[in-house]
């Protein structure tokens, strides 16, 4: 039996573990995707979604909106699909942590599933579990290093939005769940019905995984008062320049080898991967507008747009152009759909 855009009509069971003090996004935005690819599918049972907590009944986010959900041990754990640990504020994530009988039904059910894993913070939980050992994985950039301090034997990825390490898939923060769950609808039912359902729900279509969580030169100190403010700023006026580590030392009046060992004390990396960071933000920004790509390299201190492309393919995993139509700059073909 096959539904009307030609896929198997067989239903398949996403099941959402949550508590007290959810982040109600983690929630909300990956049953929104999986609910809309049923609709784009034409079979809206595709996806049976299911949340569920400890003790089933309301519960409530930390939002204070309220979720009703259903007793995870009712669930029969041979019949789940897919299997998502959502993301809590601390004592939501603690409370589950300690509740045993939770503890005993994930286990059993992840290792039924065809896939399993968690949005956001609720990659603690797991690893609180044991259950992520040697495995890579993601969360929200701000527990990234207290969750690979507490749990060594995991490989926390502190950048990537999500990460897919065999069956196992783990996301960063909040809305990085849209874009695992689009991931996985991709997965199941290809490109266009993955693409459709963003479409109707007003996102980007399928940020890579490995894209940062935020910009680069945000994680690094630029107050007033920090160490190569001044510097950093006119290196962000002057991109299209020469931005050589003998130019910056010199403009900062050290040695090369005295600027280069503090600068990256600072600011975390070397001045040229800094150079590199500020150059493909502001690419990254002219991109989502008209400029061509050429120009954009240009105006950004590429030496060619062959370079530039290189610098993306590396850093961010696709070509300047895709992330342009990504980006759905003026002129692109990017379709949105708008629903009242």
């Amino acid at each position: 039996i096959f539904n009307s855009s030609g896929f198997y009509a067989m239903t398949r069971q996403i099941v959402l573990f949550a508590g007290d003090e959810v982040q109600p996004i983690d929630v909300a935005g990956p049953a929104a995707v999986f609910a809309q690819a049923g609709e784009c599918l034409g079979d809206p049972d595709f996806y049976d979604l299911k949340l569920v907590s400890p003790e089933g009944g309301p519960i409530r986010t930390f939002s204070g909106i309220e979720y009703l959900t259903a007793k995870a041990t009712h669930f029969d754990a041979g019949t789940i699909d897919t299997l998502l640990m959502m993301g809590h504020k601390p004592r939501g994530t603690v409370e589950i942590i300690r509740h045993f009988q939770s503890r005993e039904w994930f286990e059993k059910a992840r290792l039924s599933a065809r896939r399993w894993g968690s949005v956001c913070g609720g990659a603690y939980i797991l690893a609180s579990w044991g259950l992520v050992d040697d495995k890579r994985i993601a969360t929200h950039w701000r527990s990234a290093r207290r969750l690979q301090e507490d749990f060594p034997c995991t490989r926390v990825d502190r950048d990537a939005l999500y990460v897919r390490d065999g069956n196992l898939w783990t996301s960063a923060g909040v809305t990085a769940g849209i874009d695992m769950a689009l991931s996985m609808v991709e997965a199941d039912c290809g490109a266009d019905i993955a693409a459709a359902v963003a479409r109707h729900l007003v996102v980007y279509m399928r940020r890579p995984g490995n894209q940062s969580q935020f910009s680069t030169p945000l994680k690094t100190q630029t107050r007033g008062d920090a160490p190569y403010h001044e510097l950093i700023n006119w290196a962000k006026s002057n991109l299209d320049g020469d931005l050589s580590v003998e130019t910056l030392a010199a403009r900062a009046g050290q040695s090369l080898r005295t600027f280069q060992r503090r600068f990256a004390e600072c600011a975390g990396r070397s001045p040229a991967a800094f150079v590199e960071d500020l150059r493909l933000e502001q690419a990254k920004a002219l991109l989502a507008s008209d400029v061509p790509v050429k120009t954009v390299a240009r105006e950004t201190g590429f030496t060619s747009a062959s370079q530039m492309s290189t610098v993306f393919r590396r850093r961010l995993g696709l070509s300047p152009s895709v992330w342009k139509s990504m980006h759905g700059g003026p002129g692109e073909t990017t379709e949105y759909v708008f629903e009242g």
